[in-house]
């Protein structure tokens, strides 16, 4: 009786829990997302946090580069950018464009506001008669070198796996082909553009010449390009691939390098060489890996020799096909990280030298903060990369020097060490800055290359003298600074 009594006291109390419980109610939207959804067509759709294709449609390489987003848009059509871009635009919402999600600074293709992602632009068209390629703005090279592999033709694309089409080739894009064609931005012969008012052009040198230079390196100030036209170029094969080294062996590499960069001139030859301390090691250890590169099955005696010659840990180089080339790099997705650079003129024996004592005095200071990966580096190309396009571009803002692009770049796991990683790669470019120009290396008006500069980096490091003119092309292509509602380097 006396436990009737209890429940029967009780009762009151469990109905009014029950009734002041907060109900399942559907979540609340983003009105913007929700006007985006009801504007597109069939051939687009918007999805929310909780949805698996929202989780790839934020996704990014680094994933210090992922922002939770109010909602993701996959455009599939160029109307649908267009409508996209003119509700962002009306309602001032921050947005952002990601191609093959490879950006390294947050918020240049992330954002907390509309996160536009261009997966579905996804199509690569030969045309024989012109020898160029239509390549949509959300694929990464592996998949065009892929498509194009059929005709027995490639383009100036990216050199390792992962790399998105459209960001590279907005920032500039040094490849593999470099020596012998230029950078991807000197192919270029037209772009798909919707522009921030919504219009949708095709833009090349003879629509808007202005526009045209604009769009070669000028990133996504003037709108969202959906498509690129590219010279294509005979490949009927490669021969190439990786080796680490470590131990006693980095300093016969390290010769090898130096080597290699003084004397080969074959246009068709190039390497990237990282010196580095890597978490894969099992102790955090400095090492080298590298990448070499021919273009053609045979690379002729005399090139590869003595990088050949020296003991590896992992070795995969032989001759292949580009897609065999491109998987036979490891790939570091899904650490944070970050890319810094500094121009040079030479990868002399005692610039080497230094550029190695940083890698190891840094991968021993980061270590104990989460330290995944340490790397610099070597990326040597012959002095006359700007010569092959006549035409000015906004990248780079001189053609008469041929800067070559150290690459730095650290990666972590804890987001709490950021700064300390961010700080470390700002010295580290100073030390080496500093130790290039005690060598007489005269890079004090260097342009830095923007796919690989921090995001703090000033427009006139960049593009110099063109800066001017950019801000005003700017204006006029986007006089209510749409645009300037999405990250990166802003004119």
């Amino acid at each position: 009786m006396a436990r009737l009594t209890v429940l029967a006291a009780l009762l009151p109390l469990v109905l009014h829990a029950t009734a002041t419980a907060p109900s399942h109610q559907p979540p609340q939207h983003d009105p913007v997302c929700l006007q985006i959804q009801k504007v597109i067509s069939r051939a687009s759709a918007v999805y929310f946090p909780g949805d698996e294709r929202y989780a790839s449609g934020i996704a990014h390489w680094a994933s210090s580069s992922n922002e939770n987003s109010t909602c993701v848009v996959e455009p599939g059509s160029s109307k649908d950018v267009a409508a996209v871009l003119r509700i962002v635009g009306q309602y001032k919402t921050p947005f952002a464009v990601k191609g093959g999600g490879h950006a390294s600074n947050v918020g240049f293709s992330s954002t907390t506001g509309v996160q536009i992602a261009m997966s579905r632009f996804s199509d690569v068209e030969y045309n024989a008669h012109s020898q160029t390629a239509e390549i949509g703005a959300g694929l990464i090279w592996d998949d065009v070198y892929a498509a194009l592999e059929a005709h027995n033709v490639s383009v100036v694309g990216g050199r390792v796996s992962g790399v998105g089409v459209a960001g590279f080739t907005l920032g500039g894009g040094y490849s593999w082909l470099t020596n012998q064609h230029g950078l991807t931005v000197d192919t270029v012969v037209a772009y798909e553009l919707v522009k921030p008012n919504g219009q949708v052009e095709v833009v090349n040198k003879a629509t808007d010449p202005a526009l045209f230079f604009a769009l070669k390196g000028g990133f996504n100030n003037f709108g969202i390009v959906t498509k690129f036209t590219l010279k294509t170029f005979p490949m009927t094969g490669v021969w190439g691939g990786f080796q680490f080294v470590a131990g006693s062996d980095i300093a016969q590499n390290t010769a090898a390098v130096a080597d290699f960069c003084a004397n080969v001139k074959d246009p068709k030859a190039n390497i990237i060489s990282n010196f580095g301390c890597h978490a894969y090691c099992f102790t955090f250890q400095p090492a080298m890996t590298q990448i070499l590169f021919y273009d053609g099955p045979n690379p002729p005696a005399g090139i590869f020799e003595k990088l050949l010659a020296v003991p590896t840990v992992i070795a995969d180089v032989s001759s292949r096909n580009m897609s065999s080339f491109m998987k036979s790099v490891p790939d570091n997705a899904g650490l944070r990280g970050a890319f810094h650079t500094v121009p040079i003129l030479k990868f002399t024996p005692s610039l080497l030298n230094v550029i190695a004592n940083e890698s190891t005095f840094w991968g021993s200071q980061l270590a104990s903060k989460g330290a995944g990966l340490i790397s610099y580096a070597i990326e040597p190309f012959q002095p006359d990369i700007y010569k092959h396009n006549p035409d000015k571009t906004a990248y780079p803002p001189v053609r008469d020097v041929g800067y070559l692009p150290l690459n730095l770049y650290f990666a972590w796991v804890p987001a709490e060490f950021d700064d300390d990683f961010h700080a470390a790669m700002v010295a580290s470019g100073d030390v080496i800055r500093k130790a290039a120009l005690a060598e007489g290396q005269d890079i004090t008006n260097g342009p830095l290359y923007p796919n690989y500069a921090l995001p703090e980096t000033p427009l006139s490091a960049m593009y110099g003298k063109n800066v001017a003119e950019l801000h005003r092309i700017k204006k006029t292509v986007d006089p209510k600074n749409v645009m300037g509602l999405a990250g990166g380097f802003k004119f």
